[in-house]
């Protein structure tokens, strides 16, 4: 290859980076998602999810509640009209009855691609990275699909709130052989402990 040549690749790939980084364009994680292009990146560049970031526990109604909260980057989200790569916290809860059986376990479950089944992901952070609102996808049939507001309380310390929308289902809309139970705390003020 001679020097022209290895100057027209070098111009070509330099071309094609910089059209790449004009098409993922990248904004602050509580943009809008009407203020942004397709396939942009909302990031936590304020450092906003990381205090929420740990294992946390709480007991309810004799249920024993862990919550496994992590960050997790780039997470890219299909809305349909609009696609988008987003920095969230993801929620894995285990729920244990009072004698220890455990009664829904997300820790470890993997589920098929684009499945958001039992999913608990961050939609944005506010307060100064003191309050988050999350969507959580419910079980099966969507049963419990709701919103969940976590605040911090101390360092070591959040307050739940949960309102699911849909609570119910029909046999006409969901198998009767699926575990429709919604075993998160319906509540406001749950305090969870960091562990």
């Amino acid at each position: 290859m001679n020097i022209t040549q290895s100057r027209i690749l070098l111009a070509l790939a330099l071309i094609i980076n910089l059209a790449s980084c004009k098409a993922q364009q990248t904004y602050p994680l509580l943009t809008s998602l009407d203020n942004v292009p397709n396939m942009s990146h909302l990031k936590d560049t304020n450092n906003e999810l990381q205090s929420f970031v740990g294992t946390y526990a709480s007991t309810y109604n004799g249920n024993q509640i862990t919550l496994y909260i992590t960050k997790e980057d780039d997470k890219f989200f299909d809305y349909g009209n609009q696609q988008i790569y987003m920095d969230v916290l993801s929620v894995k809860y285990i729920v244990k009855n009072s004698s220890g059986i455990i009664l829904q376990d997300t820790q470890n479950m993997v589920l098929p691609a684009g499945d958001l089944k039992y999913t608990i992901y961050s939609l944005w952070v506010t307060d100064n990275g003191n309050k988050a609102e999350l969507i959580y996808n419910g079980t099966n049939c969507n049963v419990g699909f709701g919103s969940i507001n976590l605040k911090k309380i101390s360092s070591n310390q959040i307050s739940w709130e949960y309102k699911p929308n849909h609570i119910t289902t029909t046999t006409d809309k969901c198998p009767p052989t699926l575990d429709t139970n919604i075993y998160l705390p319906e509540t406001k003020d749950l305090i969870f402990t960091k562990q």
